[in-house]
């Protein structure tokens, strides 16, 4: 895997605190968000990249591992145990034995031989064996993948999935990104010679949703108007992913304009009581099939608009 500077894809220094990367990240997002860039691949790559840049940079834990592993940040669990797995070896197996004149007994008489060769049979050969039997390794880590609807991680849950016939109970929470993956301790293969069990890690898949669009902790909407609230103003209910929200319509609004919902878009992770914002772009249905009356009142407007001109 290629090394990618996540913070040079965000334009932002390595010291960059959490705001200063989500304002980057923002700033970026909407210039090249597909709604804004229509059949532009270039913009659509970028706008993955920077994505992806955020899901690491914009996470505490990721960027803690990305910032030491880097490319290989989200193996840091598994280079860790690896590690640890290594130094529990050398203490069992290695390093040597020391200076042992602090024995007395040695160079000063006393033992013959044969002590000599016991004292070194109960040093080397018992109690090496006898370690070796002892020594506790960690199980095997487990990974399984786990598929969602965006509704689904809305808010913390539980699950339940299967892993080689057991069912392990675990909680969600709020906020998990399409790709992510989480630990779940002690839920891998058992341990060797009694150590403590592997690890579970569960890469989730979030399905996309109908009606909202998700970029990191914001989302997109779109909402239809119909023509006279449009030009009145007035009211219009609005869907949100917490239930339905009460929204003023400005007088004259256009076809596309959007507007933004401050902590009405997505959970944080992790963060508990912070929320991204939700953007809702109108649509303005023109009527249809107007009545002979209609028809002479919008007859009636234009010439009253083209004669005020």
């Amino acid at each position: 895997m290629a090394y990618i500077d996540y913070y040079k894809v965000l334009g932002v220094d390595k010291k960059a605190s959490e705001k200063d990367i989500k304002k980057a990240y923002r700033k970026l997002a909407r210039k090249f968000h597909p709604d804004l860039n229509p059949d532009d691949k270039a913009a659509e790559k970028r706008f993955k990249e920077i994505n992806e840049a955020y899901e690491v940079l914009g996470n505490k834990e990721n960027r803690e591992k990305y910032d030491k592993y880097g490319e290989h940040w989200e193996h840091a669990d598994e280079i860790e145990k690896q590690r640890a797995q290594q130094q529990q070896y050398q203490q069992a197996y290695g390093g040597g034995f020391g200076d042992f004149s602090g024995f007395g007994g040695f160079g000063g008489g006393g033992y013959d031989e044969s002590d000599f060769s016991d004292f070194f049979q109960s040093m080397f050969g018992g109690r090496t064996r006898s370690s070796r039997r002892n020594v506790k390794y960690k199980g095997q880590d487990l990974h399984a993948a786990l598929q969602l609807d965006l509704k689904d991680v809305y808010k913390t849950q539980k699950q339940t999935v299967d892993i080689n016939g057991k069912k392990i109970r675990f909680t969600i929470p709020a906020g998990v990104q399409d790709g992510q993956t989480i630990r779940i301790k002690g839920m891998g293969g058992p341990g060797i010679n009694g150590g403590p069990s592997g690890d579970l890690y569960i890469k989730f898949k979030i399905n996309e949703d109908p009606k909202f669009k998700r970029v990191g902790n914001d989302l997109y909407t779109k909402h239809d108007i119909d023509l006279y609230t449009a030009v009145l103003g007035g009211e219009t209910m609005i869907d949100t992913m917490d239930g339905k929200v009460k929204l003023k319509v400005k007088p004259g609004t256009q076809c596309g304009t959007k507007v933004r919902l401050k902590g009405k878009g997505f959970p944080v992770y992790k963060q508990e009581g912070k929320f991204g914002d939700l953007y809702v772009t109108y649509n303005v249905k023109i009527p249809t099939d107007l009545t002979s009356k209609e028809k002479e009142l919008f007859e009636e407007l234009a010439k009253l608009r083209n004669h005020g001109k």
